[in-house]
């Protein structure tokens, strides 16, 4: 399982809010006190991440030939630089340089982004839906530990992500090939067990107790559950 989360010193006492559908605000709270990383570990993390999905979706603009899809694309792609440069504002705020923070994520993460890039477009595409669903849904759930940081970077992740456009561009091959239905389909289910280690690799204890696996189960169910709605939302078995 890939770490990304060092462990640097005891952490203050911390909660992790677990997001209700479309919303981060009035909802559960699952204690994790010492499992939750470090604020400038979740920083870094959260602002490679959205570079990341930056980085990918304009890789897919030159091979895509509909000038209407290169738009989508383009929108989406900019949301995510949006999302990036405004965690980096934050980070500079705090007094901190963001490449220090972000530098020692790099490698695995881009490990990541390579596991799930796809073979066509298409599949890439879906990888972006959701990868970047579950992974924004798990660090909003971490923001609820870091007071104001973490209002400011649930702020930031609930922004439009613009990505809308790109699920439409999903949904119109679904629905027009049976071949593609079953191959995004399985893809899709390959996807979420690989970004579940990696949201799991996000906690500060990697062995867990029974009485930490039950703290975290809320967390991780929820995930699941998002994903399932994305996948049925695109006609596709979760």
């Amino acid at each position: 399982m890939v770490r990304w989360f060092w462990q640097r010193g005891v952490a203050p006492e911390r909660t992790l809010k677990v997001r209700s559908r479309g919303d981060h605000g009035d909802v559960s709270r699952v204690d994790f006190e010492e499992l939750a990383p470090e604020v400038d570990t979740f920083l870094g993390q959260a602002a490679y991440l959205q570079l990341g999905y930056f980085e990918t979706l304009s890789e897919l603009i030159a091979p895509t030939p509909d000038l209407t899809q290169k738009e989508s694309l383009t929108l989406a792609a900019g949301s995510a630089l949006l999302k990036h440069r405004a965690l980096l504002d934050l980070i500079r705020e705090r007094g901190q340089d963001p490449l220090d923070l972000m530098l020692p994520f790099r490698e695995p993460l881009d490990a990541f982004r390579r596991a799930t890039h796809g073979a066509r477009p298409l599949e890439t595409m879906l990888s972006v839906h959701i990868t970047a669903g579950m992974l924004d849904d798990f660090y909003l759930a971490l923001s609820a530990s870091y007071q104001s940081t973490g209002q400011t970077v649930a702020t930031i992740l609930a922004g439009d992500d613009d990505r809308q456009a790109v699920v439409e561009i999903l949904r119109e091959a679904i629905d027009s090939d049976p071949q593609w239905r079953a191959l995004l389909a399985l893809w899709g289910r390959r996807l979420v067990g690989d970004t579940l280690l990696i949201a799991r690799g996000a906690l500060r204890t990697q062995e867990l107790d029974e009485a930490e696996e039950r703290r975290v189960e809320p967390v991780f169910t929820d995930l699941l559950a998002a994903h399932s709605r994305r996948m049925a939302e695109l006609g596709l078995d979760a």
